[in-house]
Protein backbone atom coordinates (compact mmCIF):
# COMPACT_ATOMS: atom_id res chain seq x y z
CA UNK A 1 0.00 0.00 0.00
CA UNK A 2 1.23 3.47 -0.92
CA UNK A 3 -0.11 6.55 0.89
CA UNK A 4 0.99 10.15 0.26
CA UNK A 5 4.06 8.58 -1.34
CA UNK A 6 4.91 11.50 -3.65
CA UNK A 7 7.29 13.47 -1.46
CA UNK A 8 7.30 16.40 -3.90
CA UNK A 9 3.67 17.14 -2.92
CA UNK A 10 2.54 19.12 0.10
CA UNK A 11 0.23 17.25 2.50
CA UNK A 12 -1.86 18.69 5.36
CA UNK A 13 -3.94 16.36 7.57
CA UNK A 14 -5.99 17.94 10.35
CA UNK A 15 -7.65 16.03 13.22
CA UNK A 16 -11.04 16.09 11.47
CA UNK A 17 -9.40 14.21 8.58
CA UNK A 18 -8.19 11.31 10.73
CA UNK A 19 -9.34 7.84 9.70
CA UNK A 20 -8.44 5.30 12.37
CA UNK A 21 -7.88 1.67 11.38
CA UNK A 22 -7.51 -1.43 13.55
CA UNK A 23 -4.03 -2.94 13.52
CA UNK A 24 -3.35 -6.70 13.50
CA UNK A 25 -2.50 -6.37 17.22
CA UNK A 26 -5.54 -6.46 19.57
CA UNK A 27 -6.22 -3.14 21.33
CA UNK A 28 -4.08 -1.09 18.95
CA UNK A 29 -5.23 1.18 16.13
CA UNK A 30 -3.46 3.67 13.92
CA UNK A 31 -3.92 6.74 11.79
CA UNK A 32 -1.37 6.55 8.96
CA UNK A 33 -0.09 9.79 7.41
CA UNK A 34 2.23 8.37 4.77
CA UNK A 35 3.59 5.03 3.62
CA UNK A 36 5.93 3.92 0.87
CA UNK A 37 7.78 0.68 0.23
CA UNK A 38 7.20 -3.04 0.68
CA UNK A 39 6.85 -5.22 3.76
CA UNK A 40 9.24 -3.09 5.84
CA UNK A 41 7.73 0.16 4.58
CA UNK A 42 8.71 3.71 5.38
CA UNK A 43 5.73 4.94 7.45
CA UNK A 44 4.58 7.90 9.54
CA UNK A 45 1.60 7.33 11.85
CA UNK A 46 -0.17 8.08 15.10
CA UNK A 47 -0.84 4.87 17.07
CA UNK A 48 -3.34 4.47 19.93
CA UNK A 49 -2.74 1.67 22.44
CA UNK A 50 -5.53 0.68 24.82
CA UNK A 51 -4.68 -0.15 28.47
CA UNK A 52 -2.87 -3.48 28.75
CA UNK A 53 -2.02 -3.72 25.05
CA UNK A 54 1.38 -4.97 23.95
CA UNK A 55 3.44 -5.70 20.86
CA UNK A 56 5.44 -8.86 20.30
CA UNK A 57 9.22 -8.53 20.57
CA UNK A 58 10.59 -7.27 17.27
CA UNK A 59 13.74 -5.88 15.65
CA UNK A 60 13.76 -2.59 13.75
CA UNK A 61 15.05 -3.13 10.24
CA UNK A 62 15.33 0.57 9.37
CA UNK A 63 14.98 2.24 12.74
CA UNK A 64 12.06 3.62 14.75
CA UNK A 65 11.43 7.13 16.10
CA UNK A 66 8.69 7.75 18.67
CA UNK A 67 7.20 10.77 20.43
CA UNK A 68 4.73 9.87 23.21
CA UNK A 69 1.70 12.16 22.95
CA UNK A 70 -0.47 10.82 25.79
CA UNK A 71 -0.27 8.17 28.51
CA UNK A 72 2.78 5.99 29.12
CA UNK A 73 4.62 3.69 26.71
CA UNK A 74 6.87 1.02 28.25
CA UNK A 75 9.35 -1.62 27.19
CA UNK A 76 12.08 -3.66 28.84
CA UNK A 77 14.32 -0.58 28.86
CA UNK A 78 11.99 1.74 30.78
CA UNK A 79 8.79 3.79 30.94
CA UNK A 80 8.19 6.77 28.65
CA UNK A 81 5.42 9.17 29.71
CA UNK A 82 3.85 11.85 27.54
CA UNK A 83 6.65 14.00 26.13
CA UNK A 84 9.05 11.06 25.89
CA UNK A 85 11.13 10.99 22.70
CA UNK A 86 12.80 7.69 21.70
CA UNK A 87 15.09 6.59 18.90
CA UNK A 88 15.69 2.88 18.23
CA UNK A 89 18.22 2.46 15.39
CA UNK A 90 18.26 -0.29 12.80
CA UNK A 91 19.13 -3.63 14.38
CA UNK A 92 17.79 -2.79 17.85
CA UNK A 93 14.77 -4.56 19.28
CA UNK A 94 12.24 -4.41 22.10
CA UNK A 95 8.77 -5.56 23.21
CA UNK A 96 6.73 -2.40 23.89
CA UNK A 97 3.51 -2.32 25.89
CA UNK A 98 1.27 0.12 27.74
CA UNK A 99 -0.27 -0.60 31.11
CA UNK A 100 -2.49 2.49 31.22
CA UNK A 101 -2.78 3.11 27.49
CA UNK A 102 -1.00 5.65 25.33
CA UNK A 103 -0.97 7.55 22.05
CA UNK A 104 2.31 7.84 20.14
CA UNK A 105 3.62 9.51 16.99
CA UNK A 106 5.87 7.01 15.23
CA UNK A 107 8.15 7.06 12.18
CA UNK A 108 9.55 3.74 10.96
CA UNK A 109 12.33 2.74 8.56
CA UNK A 110 13.68 6.24 8.02
CA UNK A 111 17.12 6.12 9.70
CA UNK A 112 20.35 6.83 7.83
CA UNK A 113 22.83 3.94 7.79
CA UNK A 114 25.23 5.85 10.10
CA UNK A 115 22.49 6.79 12.63
CA UNK A 116 23.18 4.15 15.28
CA UNK A 117 22.61 5.71 18.72
CA UNK A 118 19.70 4.51 20.85
CA UNK A 119 18.48 7.12 23.34
CA UNK A 120 15.44 8.70 24.93
CA UNK A 121 14.67 12.25 26.12
CA UNK A 122 11.99 13.42 28.55
CA UNK A 123 11.11 16.64 26.71
CA UNK A 124 8.89 17.90 29.53
CA UNK A 125 11.90 18.11 31.84
CA UNK A 126 14.34 19.49 29.24
CA UNK A 127 15.30 23.15 28.86
CA UNK A 128 14.37 25.03 25.70
CA UNK A 129 16.82 27.58 24.27
CA UNK A 130 16.15 30.87 22.49
CA UNK A 131 15.31 30.44 18.81
CA UNK A 132 16.00 32.68 15.83
CA UNK A 133 12.95 34.87 16.39
CA UNK A 134 11.68 36.75 19.45
CA UNK A 135 9.18 34.57 21.32
CA UNK A 136 10.45 31.34 19.73
CA UNK A 137 12.27 28.72 21.83
CA UNK A 138 13.58 25.36 20.65
CA UNK A 139 14.59 21.98 22.07
CA UNK A 140 16.96 20.09 19.72
CA UNK A 141 16.20 16.35 19.75
CA UNK A 142 18.45 14.84 17.09
CA UNK A 143 20.80 15.77 14.28
CA UNK A 144 21.86 13.18 11.69
CA UNK A 145 23.22 13.14 8.15
CA UNK A 146 19.71 13.05 6.69
CA UNK A 147 17.61 15.03 9.20
CA UNK A 148 17.34 17.55 12.00
CA UNK A 149 14.65 17.09 14.67
CA UNK A 150 13.47 19.56 17.31
CA UNK A 151 10.53 20.83 19.31
CA UNK A 152 9.66 24.50 18.77
CA UNK A 153 7.51 26.62 21.07
CA UNK A 154 5.90 29.83 19.84
CA UNK A 155 4.80 32.33 22.50
CA UNK A 156 1.48 34.03 21.62
CA UNK A 157 2.00 36.51 18.79
CA UNK A 158 5.35 35.05 17.65
CA UNK A 159 6.21 35.41 13.95
CA UNK A 160 9.05 33.86 11.96
CA UNK A 161 10.56 35.36 8.81
CA UNK A 162 9.61 33.99 5.41
CA UNK A 163 12.01 31.17 4.49
CA UNK A 164 12.24 28.04 2.36
CA UNK A 165 13.16 24.53 3.46
CA UNK A 166 16.05 22.76 1.76
CA UNK A 167 15.22 19.09 2.18
CA UNK A 168 11.62 19.82 3.13
CA UNK A 169 9.90 20.03 6.51
CA UNK A 170 7.54 17.86 8.52
CA UNK A 171 5.45 19.30 11.37
CA UNK A 172 3.12 17.83 13.98
CA UNK A 173 1.30 20.47 16.04
CA UNK A 174 1.33 19.26 19.65
CA UNK A 175 -0.34 22.17 21.45
CA UNK A 176 -2.14 25.36 20.46
CA UNK A 177 -2.42 26.54 16.88
CA UNK A 178 0.21 27.18 14.19
CA UNK A 179 -0.48 29.41 11.19
CA UNK A 180 1.13 30.64 7.98
CA UNK A 181 -0.01 32.35 4.80
CA UNK A 182 -1.27 29.00 3.50
CA UNK A 183 -3.59 28.05 6.35
CA UNK A 184 -4.40 27.43 10.01
CA UNK A 185 -3.16 24.27 11.77
CA UNK A 186 -4.72 23.30 15.12
CA UNK A 187 -3.39 20.74 17.60
CA UNK A 188 -3.03 17.34 15.95
CA UNK A 189 -2.38 18.69 12.44
CA UNK A 190 0.35 16.91 10.46
CA UNK A 191 2.07 18.88 7.69
CA UNK A 192 4.61 17.73 5.12
CA UNK A 193 6.18 20.60 3.20
CA UNK A 194 8.28 19.50 0.19
CA UNK A 195 11.83 20.47 -0.76
CA UNK A 196 12.22 24.27 -1.05
CA UNK A 197 8.70 25.02 0.21
CA UNK A 198 8.47 28.67 1.29
CA UNK A 199 6.35 30.12 4.09
CA UNK A 200 6.30 32.51 7.04
CA UNK A 201 4.89 30.66 10.09
CA UNK A 202 3.36 32.43 13.07
CA UNK A 203 1.09 31.72 16.03
CA UNK A 204 -1.42 34.17 17.41
CA UNK A 205 -2.36 32.04 20.45
CA UNK A 206 0.96 30.18 20.88
CA UNK A 207 1.81 26.59 20.08
CA UNK A 208 4.24 23.70 20.48
CA UNK A 209 5.28 21.64 17.47
CA UNK A 210 7.50 18.70 16.51
CA UNK A 211 9.58 19.69 13.47
CA UNK A 212 11.82 17.56 11.26
CA UNK A 213 13.78 19.09 8.37
CA UNK A 214 16.16 17.94 5.65
CA UNK A 215 14.81 14.39 5.26
CA UNK A 216 12.72 14.91 2.13
CA UNK A 217 15.70 15.94 0.03
CA UNK A 218 16.06 17.28 -3.47
CA UNK A 219 15.35 13.76 -4.72
CA UNK A 220 13.23 12.34 -1.87
CA UNK A 221 12.35 8.68 -1.48
CA UNK A 222 9.09 7.35 -2.80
Amino acid sequence: MELNADFSQRVVIRPEDYEWAASPVPGIEWMMFDRTGGEEARTTSIVRCSPGSRFDAHVHGGGEEILVLEGVLSDEHGDYPAGGYLRNPAGTGHAPYSGQGCTIFIKQNQFAADDKERFSIDTRKATFADGLSEGLTVLPLHDASNENVLLARWAPGTRFVSHDHWGGEEVLVLEGMLQDEHGIYPKGTWIRNPHMWRHAPFSEEGCLAYIKTGHLGENPPG
